[in-house]
């Protein structure tokens, strides 16, 4: 396939041009600054894209990080230029919000094996001018956190102030605290846990079989053959988006209501709500998303287990850690249920640091982190300004 029916296809799957030319700025790093992978590859030439918001005071001791989930990207705060839509954080990031912009300068970058514009998949391989593909090196959370401290660095930070994120964002937060522990002032993991259970990692591979088994998969190489496996991915999608939710969240929005009918339709169209809303989470999440960075980045929070490298004893992965922890988690969310915040709390405590912890009263499932939730907002914006207070940032 020619480079210009790539581009045409990358252009139309992606509904943009974000995952190789992304309109945020982009940290380059070349073939003297490789990435060391944990599968044991240096990556090089990669790069990073990022946006930042605020200003990087005169010592640098203002900068927090945020990191990402799963499918959200590295517009928190600002207009997703994929899908026009305000930024996933946009509540919780800003002038008078519990990260201040008039306080912080926030960084927040596109993980490694994304498909916003930094180095993944859906990447063109300089080498080849194709997308990369499955020709990409396996990526885990380690690796992420080893890219983003490398553009930290370009910054000339040596100290983040803070660390947040939710989900697979909360994952790398707690791989900071444990890699660069002399790094962070302030971590806040959220909705997260030490490891990924049994349970996420079998709903993780129900979601990589459908794109898999979807026959425009082409194994991988679907850009170069101009399809994309847009059936499959809306089926991960589906299934994934139920995990998000709680019970009692999908009972109260659609309980057993039908979508536009006063009786069964007797057939396999959508009959009921949830069936038409599930359908429509699909069908949006393939005009945006990669299919293979889906993929990369499922394998990655599956392949993460703070523990695994201290004795599969998680509080020696915080000994001596002098960092600040506010851990926060949501009362319905079975995906990362509370037990797996007390866990991380009880570790920190066996290890002597600084923690507090905070379960939010919520029907919202897991998703309650990307939600309006102001019990969440108060506990991140209390934890901050007192965090910032210790490091000598507020009057």
């Amino acid at each position: 396939m020619s480079a210009i029916a790539v581009d045409e296809e990358l252009t139309r799957a992606a509904g943009s041009r974000e995952a190789y030319e992304p309109s945020s700025p982009v940290a380059e790093f070349g073939a003297s600054e490789p990435l060391r992978l944990d599968a044991g590859i240096d990556l090089a030439p990669f790069r990073i894209a990022y946006n930042t918001y605020g200003e990087l005071n005169a010592d640098k001791s203002n900068a927090i990080l945020i990191c990402h989930a799963l499918t959200m990207d590295h517009y928190p705060a600002s207009p997703s230029p994929t899908t026009g839509k305000p930024g996933w954080w946009s509540p919780l990031i800003g002038e008078g919000k519990p990260i201040d912009t008039t306080k912080f300068f926030v960084i927040c970058s596109n993980v490694i094996g994304g498909c916003g514009g930094s180095t993944g998949p859906a990447s063109l391989d300089a080498a080849s001018g194709d997308p990369f593909g499955l020709n990409l090196p396996v990526i885990t959370v380690r690796d992420m956190v080893r890219a983003q401290k490398m553009l930290v660095e370009r910054f000339g930070i040596d100290t983040l102030f803070a660390v947040v994120g939710g989900s697979m964002g909360g994952m790398q937060v707690l791989e900071w605290t444990v890699s660069y522990p002399d790094k962070v002032f302030a971590a806040v993991p959220i909705a997260t846990g030490a490891r990924h259970s049994a349970q996420n990692i079998a709903f993780h591979e129900i979601g990589r079989q459908a794109v898999m088994a979807d026959p425009e998969w082409h194994g991988g190489r679907y850009f170069q053959k101009g399809k994309r496996p847009t059936k499959g991915l809306a089926v991960a999608r589906m299934t994934a988006h139920v995990t998000y939710l709680s019970e009692m969240a999908l009972h109260r929005k659609f309980g057993r209501n039908l979508q536009d009918r006063d009786t069964f339709g007797y057939g396999f169209d959508a009959d009921f709500q949830i069936e038409s809303y599930l359908r429509h989470q699909g069908s949006t999440f393939v005009d945006r998303f990669d299919a293979n960075s889906y993929l990369y980045l499922t394998r990655a929070m599956d392949y993460f287990d703070i523990a695994a490298d201290f004795q599969g004893l998680l509080a020696n992965a915080f000994q001596g850690s002098k960092t600040r922890f506010c851990l926060i988690s949501f009362s319905s969310d079975w995906l990362f249920p509370t037990a797996e915040s007390r866990e991380i709390v009880h570790a920190l405590n066996a290890a002597a640091a600084s923690v507090s912890f905070v379960e939010v009263e919520t029907d919202k499932g897991h998703d309650a982190f990307l939600l309006d939730e102001p019990d969440f907002y108060r506990a991140m914006d209390g934890f901050l300004s007192s965090a910032a207070r210790a490091r000598g940032l507020c009057e």
